[in-house]
């Protein structure tokens, strides 16, 4: 039977603006019909794939999302060492259409956009390696790859990344990758008023009694709250993404709980030093059908001891659940900052622990 790791956080921002619409304003969404505040499973995924946490210990098994990884990987190297444009260009295009749908504009602004694909695509470490080693004989033998060399490109995944958030390559779906983690929206659990800052920039150079002005007027949205967050992880089909390699699987689940609890997302973080660790996780473990606690926020909480109710209003929709369902999993650990119960080394070594 899959076993199933889940993490519940409750994490407090002081205002701030972590995560923008389009018309950069914090996100919201309806929930028990209020307004709350949001932070995007998107964002939340990235601050973390991209944090000191993942780098620190698992710098080797991080992929890279991009689009333009031809031009930049194998294009600049090969011209810079003295290969024609002709086959810079052919062997560019050959890489590039094992990982997707290289571009065709007619009359493209860039001229070397046309060795892009047109989707990101997200390039484990195994096969980044490939890609630079295929290069260098390029380089040294002065010629395009054979097509057997471009399909020995797609390498078994080592990337811890893309082992928990997945991959989806459209043109060649036989490269797909299930994600072994999901992450909710980040949701208020009270009721949210986006406010506005009005702000003015002064020039220094100004004569005062001249011109005692504002260079520049503007204005943007912050808010508030303490965000409730869902990590759902099937620790098998994570281990199956990083072909069994278990202490791989050990470091990935430490890296991740890590990044949940301390990484904030970086949305305007030079505006409102907006950083936070969290106050309150749960960690469960066992082969039970997974569930969010995310109904206990339903009617949002009120009063002016929010956090500490919050934490009340989890554990006893816990409980409910257990009454009602069964024990819902096999062994929990709790930190709670409030109360000084655990201690992160402590949750990261009971999250690895099979």
């Amino acid at each position: 039977m899959t076993t199933f790791i889940q993490l519940h956080l409750l994490t407090a921002y002081a205002p701030s603006n972590l995560n923008r619409d389009d018309l950069g304003r914090p996100k919201t969404a309806k929930m028990g019909n209020t307004d709350r505040l949001r932070i995007s499973s998107q964002s939340l995924k990235r601050a973390w794939r991209t944090s000191d946490c993942f780098y620190q210990s698992l710098s080797d098994h991080i992929g890279v999302r991009s689009r333009r990884f031809a031009r930049d990987w194998v294009y600049k190297p090969l011209i810079d060492n003295g290969i024609s444009e002709k086959i810079a260009k052919e062997s560019a295009i050959k890489i590039a259409n094992q990982f997707g749908k290289v571009k065709n504009e007619k009359s493209p602004k860039d001229p070397l956009s046309n060795l892009e694909i047109e989707q990101l695509v997200h390039i484990s470490s195994n096969e980044q390696q490939a890609i630079k080693q295929l290069v260098d004989v390029l380089i040294s033998e002065k010629r395009e790859p054979s097509d057997d060399e471009v399909k020995l490109l797609r390498k078994e995944n080592s990337s811890i990344d893309i082992a928990l958030f997945g991959r989806m390559l459209a043109d060649s779906p036989a490269f797909n990758i299930e994600a072994a983690c999901q992450v909710s929206h980040a949701l208020g659990v009270s009721t949210v008023t986006i406010e506005d800052d009005f702000f003015t920039a002064v020039d220094d150079l100004n004569n005062n009694d001249v011109d005692a002005g504002s260079a520049h007027l503007g204005e943007r949205g912050f808010a508030s709250a303490l965000f409730y967050t869902y990590v759902c992880i099937s620790r098998d089909l994570l281990l199956e993404n990083l072909n069994g390699d278990e202490a791989l699987v050990e470091k990935t689940l430490k890296a991740l709980t890590e990044s949940a609890a301390k990484v904030a997302p970086t949305g305007m973080q030079n505006s409102f030093a907006s950083r936070a660790y969290t106050s309150y996780l749960l960690i469960e473990k066992g082969s039970q059908q997974p569930r969010s606690l995310a109904v206990a926020y339903f009617n949002p909480i009120r009063s002016q001891d929010m956090v500490n109710d919050a934490i009340s209003r989890l554990e006893e929709q816990r409980d409910k659940f257990d009454k009602v369902y069964g024990q819902c999993a096999d062994s929990r650990y709790v930190l709670n900052s409030e109360t000084g119960e655990g201690t992160l080394s402590a949750a990261l070594d009971f999250v690895a622990q099979k």
